[in-house]
């Protein structure tokens, strides 16, 4: 069950990485073409653009999982403190009005629930 609670983590950390890089290639500018032929077998532009579909469609089955989630408590835990790191522990422990070990059960039932609807979205 830990290492599950691990790997659970380890995507939601990786989906606030491909959210910035998201963001990061929507800020570069469309490529323009000049109609001069490349000696390369790969285009570059159709190559960041395929990569440009799969980050968005790995993002919105992330999204689709959290957003299927109806705890707002299990929100906030997954959101506030697993994604965008915007509490400590302590702090969304105060926010929850919880105990440490309160705080680190639910976190891990918050994680679980994501797990099911993430699952059930990507089988």
């Amino acid at each position: 069950m830990r290492q599950d609670v691990k790997k659970i983590r380890n995507l939601l950390k990786q989906y606030a990485k491909l959210k910035r890089d998201l963001t990061a290639f929507n800020q570069v500018s469309s490529p323009s073409f000049d109609g001069v032929s490349s000696h390369s077998s790969r285009n570059g532009a159709e190559s960041r653009l395929i990569n440009h579909v799969d980050l968005s469609y790995r993002l919105k089955e992330v999204e689709d999982a959290l957003n299927a989630i109806d705890d707002p408590q299990y929100q906030f835990i997954l959101h506030d403190y697993v994604i965008e790191k915007h509490f400590t522990r302590n702090e969304a422990c105060n926010q929850l009005s919880v105990s440490v070990s309160k705080f680190n059960y639910m976190k891990n039932e918050a994680l679980h629930a994501f797990a099911k609807f993430y699952s059930d979205l990507t089988v």
